[in-house]
């Protein structure tokens, strides 16, 4: 097992759990993987599949999925193919030909081709092992379920003796027992890994309007140089107009959702795995098993259905363990067309509870890491510090009156009025539905004045949460006080709310080019070796030097950047400082096939700053 790891993938030591997830599969246990992304969940089958006897058959959703894992493969020397739509026939019968003969050791497949190659080339090959990848989705309990996983319950009945392994990012305990049930696994190990990933920072803003998202979305981009990021959106409108605001400040972005072209959405995910595009904005369809490991910041522009679906999308941030960025934006709205969404569901309950628990953590005033773990059956102790709550703290005030305010308005209204119309009776707006209900002669209109519209939706939202009024989803998302409101607006009931801080500038407007990574703060602090390496100020250069080889290098063959190197292994480079080719094979994350075909190259390089 070392030897197969340090040989195709150049690492000296397995993470945790990942020993002992192959040694049940060589040994021909069905097993079951729960890992978050970015875990290391791959080497978990690939291993395997390099040591036993015959062609590993790995199920994939996603075309773009398989493609970044067979060239990922490829690239580190090992023969892997792909069965999918975009080949032309004539690929498809080499690739056939291929796995009949026994030179390929992954083959990546859909779920609808496998069940069409059972009773033909499956049938025929020597299987090593099956790999079913994004096992959530064959269960209806899992937040992206898919009918064409359904089948898949063949495989056990049809290849008795052959190991199952099936890997997820994101179950909860209801959704692993179903996984289980549906693939009809025997006897499975389950392992549940740490879903902790301390490298991503984790902020949540509330009640910011359009203007105040875009403000900050240039801040955060502006600190990042030219590293990469998503933007996840409700919407496919919403996707355009983000990529077109960013597009008028000097970024490179585009827009990519199910209404777009297929060949236009595959050249934006083109343009983006290989660093042409900086900024995706996307609806959730984005990414899903992409391994660009150099992503550095993701946005949710809007609140996510799900934790499940939330978690998975900000794994894909940092995936090389690298310091990287989320930040969800949430506000009422959000909530209220989410929450009709689910309503609406062929899975009401499940959707509204799912949806229940988002927000619990969306507005929480406790470590925000720990929410996630706990979500996932981990529980910690210990504060994270790497998320707004434990960094900035929330500060309280009294706030029974503009509670009182806000209630008063809610009553008046009969509970008619939606919390937008309620912000307009606070500021005194003659909108056209205050004009309709004849609000504008309440003595409550303009109460709240003072208090601009976002921080009403802030503080409407935290009353919302303390449970002082409830949204009638089934009646055009009115508000409703329930018996706590009445305590605080007829009683007096001290009402506690957070300080709302908002602290962005405009950033100026900037070309494609500007500053370094995110990484140049955190790359080179302190190691010292006995070689006389570059200081750090070079070393930042040597990062960029290397960063602009292994560009061309992958230019060169078609292949995205992070599939030549990922920034891990850029960083392990400077710090190392190798300046001969057996040197450079020792470096953490480069394998034989890597130190053979690059080696003299990167040396090559490196030496000029050494």
């Amino acid at each position: 097992m070392q030897n197969v790891l340090k040989r195709y993938f150049g690492y000296a030591s397995f993470r945790p759990l990942q020993e002992e997830i192959i040694r049940s599969v060589l040994a021909g246990r069905d097993v079951v993987v729960l890992m978050p992304t970015g875990g290391g969940k791959s080497l978990c089958y690939q291993v395997p599949a390099l040591m036993r006897e015959g062609t590993a058959v790995v199920v994939s959703p996603l075309i773009s999925l398989m493609k970044d894992q067979v060239e990922g493969l490829q690239a580190n020397g090992i023969p892997a193919a792909a069965l999918n739509s975009m080949n032309d026939e004539a690929e498809n019968v080499r690739v056939r030909t291929a796995c009949l003969r026994g030179d390929v050791k992954l083959l990546y497949i859909s779920p609808e081709r496998l069940m069409l190659e059972i009773p033909y080339l499956i049938r025929d090959m020597r299987v090593s092992l099956f790999a079913i990848d994004e096992a959530h989705c064959i269960s209806q309990w899992g937040h992206d379920f898919r009918p064409e996983y359904a089948q898949l319950g063949l495989l056990r009945q049809t290849f008795p003796g052959v190991p199952i392994v099936a890997l997820t990012a994101t179950a909860d305990r209801l959704t692993r027992e179903d996984i289980q049930k549906q693939l009809r696994l025997s006897d499975p190990e389950v392992f549940v890994s740490s879903f902790d990933r301390p490298n991503l920072s984790l902020d949540v803003r509330r009640g910011y309007q359009k203007k105040d998202k875009d403000r900050a979305i240039l801040s955060l981009i502006a600190r990042h140089g030219d590293d990469c990021g998503i933007i996840y959106c409700m919407s496919k409108k919403t996707t355009e107009s983000v990529a077109d605001m960013l597009c008028g400040h000097g970024i490179m972005a585009a827009a990519y959702h199910a209404g777009l072209p297929p060949e236009v959405r595959e050249r934006v995910q083109d343009d983006f795995i290989h660093d042409r595009l900086q900024v995706v904005c996307a609806t959730v369809a984005f990414g899903m098993g992409i391994d660009k490991s150099n992503v550095r910041f993701v946005i949710h522009y809007n609140l996510p259905k799900s934790i499940e679906g939330f978690y998975q999308e900000i794994g894909r941030a940092g995936r090389d363990g690298l310091p990287s960025e989320t930040v969800l934006f949430y506000s009422l709205g959000d909530l209220v067309q989410l929450s009709r969404f689910a309503q609406e569901s062929g899975q009401r309950e499940i959707n509204m509870e799912k949806l229940r628990r988002m927000q619990e953590y969306a507005e929480s005033d406790v470590c925000r890491r720990r929410i996630l773990l706990n979500y996932f059956g981990e529980h910690t102790d210990k504060d994270c510090g790497n998320c707004d709550v434990c960094k900035n703290p929330p500060q309280r005030f009294d706030g029974t009156v503009l509670a009182q305010k806000a209630l008063s308005a809610i009553v008046r209204t009969d509970g008619q009025a939606s919390a937008r119309v309620v912000t307009d009776i606070l500021r005194g707006n003659f909108s056209p539905e205050v004009l309709k209900g004849h609000y504008e002669a309440l003595k409550t209109f303009g109460v709240g004045r003072d208090v601009p519209a976002r921080d009403w939706q802030d503080y409407l939202m935290q009353m919302l949460q303390n449970g002082l009024f409830e949204i009638a989803y089934d009646e055009g998302n009115h508000l409703k006080l329930t018996d706590a409101g009445r305590q605080v607006l007829y009683k007096g009931k001290e009402v506690r709310l957070a300080v709302i801080r908002r602290e962005e500038k405009q950033p100026p407007r900037r070309g494609r080019k500007a500053a370094g990574p995110v990484v140049a703060s955190t790359l080179f602090s302190g190691r010292q070796d006995a070689r006389p390496a570059a200081s750090a100020p070079r070393r930042q250069e040597l990062f960029e030097a290397l960063r602009a080889l292994r560009k061309q290098l992958a230019d060169a063959q078609g292949f995205p950047p992070y599939i030549v190197m990922s920034d891990k292994v850029l960083q392990n480079l400077c710090e190392a400082c190798p300046t001969t080719v057996e040197e450079f094979g020792t470096v953490s994350g480069i394998g034989d096939f890597k130190k053979q075909k690059y080696g003299k190259d990167f040396v090559e390089v490196i030496k000029r700053f050494v």
